[in-house]
């Protein structure tokens, strides 16, 4: 219960955000995907599984709240979030820039992934190097905000494990 009410607490903030603090704040076209963080530092704090259903979450929530096709975003953010919690297992010896890398190539990778699956759906109007531009200049937004909000999302995470009891 403690962690569904985290998850929600996290994505209904970080929507906020997107909607009112970082909707002016566009670069070439592009914006900071909180969504896509999110996910990444879920499935990177805690496994596959919580980086899809934060995904998937956060997916539906966006699309949803947005008013965007529903069901694109949270595609892509729930094999987005299985994916890189696949590659925690391979993570040997953790550095504090390795969420800034990624969360860069995840991003870069998943707003690619976006625009392939908006294309296949009739749903995408840009040109190629534009969503490359985009997904390049969101990535780098991402990779700025990982440090600012990485701490926080993890102690989120671990406020929201729940404890083993032991009795003697």
């Amino acid at each position: 219960m403690r962690r569904t009410l985290s998850l929600s607490a996290v994505i209904v903030t970080a929507l906020l955000l997107q909607t009112t603090v970082f909707a002016d704040i566009r670069l070439l076209g592009a914006r900071p995907e909180l969504m896509y963080l999110i996910t990444i530092v879920f499935a990177v704090l805690e496994g596959p599984s919580s980086g899809a259903i934060a995904g998937f979450s956060g997916g539906m929530a966006q699309d949803f709240f947005l008013n965007q096709p529903k069901g694109i975003t949270a595609l892509v953010l729930t094999l987005l979030g299985y994916a890189v919690g696949m590659l925690r297992q391979y993570i040997v010896s953790p550095s504090p820039a390795l969420p800034v890398f990624l969360v860069a190539g995840g991003t870069f990778a998943g707003v690619l992934f976006y625009g392939l699956v908006a294309f296949l759906l009739g749903q995408l109007d840009t040109g190629l190097l534009y969503l490359l531009r985009v997904s390049f200049l969101s990535a780098v937004y991402n990779a700025i905000l990982t440090p600012l909000l990485y701490p926080v999302l993890r102690r989120v995470a671990e406020g929201s494990r729940t404890r083993k009891v032991i009795r003697w």
